[in-house]
């Protein structure tokens, strides 16, 4: 089983890394982060009987065919709900930061025979996904423990695709309480070059619901002018 979860973790096809450049280009930001202390946001039970992944796939429009990068994924409750989503003519990629985390998941995916995904590790300023490769990129529970969020929207923002978009749910507190107030996310995000298309209050599912698309060139790294929180 090893053997077979490590082949999962190249993606299909040609992935060429993203480039980035060295930390000190970017704008550090001027807000406390999370620490990452565990791999899920709650049990999947509690999370099913509120309806959660099929309400957030509903609102980000998922359909089959699509190509789908589920970030800071954890043990992989978006993930292996995305797969029957997007179907066979469709692609998940499963990301995370943490190499035994990632091993895990990608033992489960192989587990549960998720043939239309893939597994791999990415960085904490850098996601390295593919260019020009995907439909959404989801965040869920997670962008509050981002510790260079410009950096990593940065290098995040290729991979879209011309009509991709961004899908976050956070909560709405202090980003060193696992949160993000809904108007720092949105001005970190237009500082690398985004814009909210849609932004919805989400109580059940522990927070809101926010859409991101492209929007004009993408910033050179030292004319990005970040974000405080109050």
């Amino acid at each position: 089983m090893r053997r077979a979860a490590c082949l999962l973790l190249l993606f299909a096809g040609s992935c060429n890394a993203l480039g980035r450049s060295g930390d000190s280009d970017f704008p550090p930001a001027d807000r406390p982060v999370s620490d990452i202390i565990s791999s899920q946001f709650s049990d999947e039970e509690t999370r099913d009987k509120r309806n959660e992944a099929e309400t957030v796939m509903d609102m980000a429009e998922i359909e089959p065919g699509m190509t789908v990068a589920d970030i800071g994924a954890g043990n992989g409750y978006y993930t292996i709900r995305l797969a029957p989503r997007v179907g066979e003519t469709g692609r998940v990629l499963a990301q995370d930061v943490i190499a035994e985390t990632r091993d895990r998941l990608a033992e489960r995916v192989t587990r549960e025979r998720l043939d239309n995904v893939s597994v791999r590790l990415g960085e904490f300023a850098d996601p390295k996904l593919p260019a020009d490769s995907f439909d959404r990129i989801f965040m869920v529970h997670m962008y509050h423990e981002i510790e260079s969020p410009y950096e990593f929207l940065w290098n995040m923002r290729p991979a879209l695709r011309d009509d991709g978009r961004v899908v976050v749910v956070d909560a709405d507190r202090p980003t060193n309480r696992h949160g993000t107030p809904p108007d720092l996310l949105n001005c970190e995000f237009e500082a690398v070059g985004y814009r909210r298309v849609v932004f919805r209050e989400m109580p059940g599912i522990g927070g809101y619901f926010a859409m991101f698309v492209r929007a004009g060139p993408r910033p050179d790294p030292g004319d990005i002018e970040p974000c405080g929180q109050d």
